[in-house]
């Protein structure tokens, strides 16, 4: 179906899909989490829903108590490649 289309457009159409069955996915995650059950079984797949405990360091507080050159020696660099596509409007 998206073969005869350029690269820029076959990506934009896709991350268009992408988004919506992204969102649809989130809508149902939802309802899942609120039947309250910790296990669902359909006819294709079983869904299992667990708790679990999360801890997060805070950067920006550790930062307060440390020298500059130790921030930097704990710090790690990596380059990131972002693709973006934007829809192009009528003129």
């Amino acid at each position: 179906m998206l073969d005869n289309l350029t690269l820029a457009d076959r990506f934009h159409t896709l991350n268009e899909r992408l988004k919506e069955l992204e969102a649809e996915v989130k809508s149902v995650r939802d309802q899942i989490v609120a039947t309250g059950q910790e296990k669902l079984c359909g006819e294709f797949a079983n869904v299992v829903v667990s708790l679990s405990e999360r801890s997060t360091f805070d950067g920006k507080l550790a930062q307060s108590y440390l020298t500059a050159e130790q921030i930097a020696a704990c710090t790690k660099k990596s380059v990131i490649t972002t693709v973006r596509a934007k829809a192009k409007t009528a003129e």
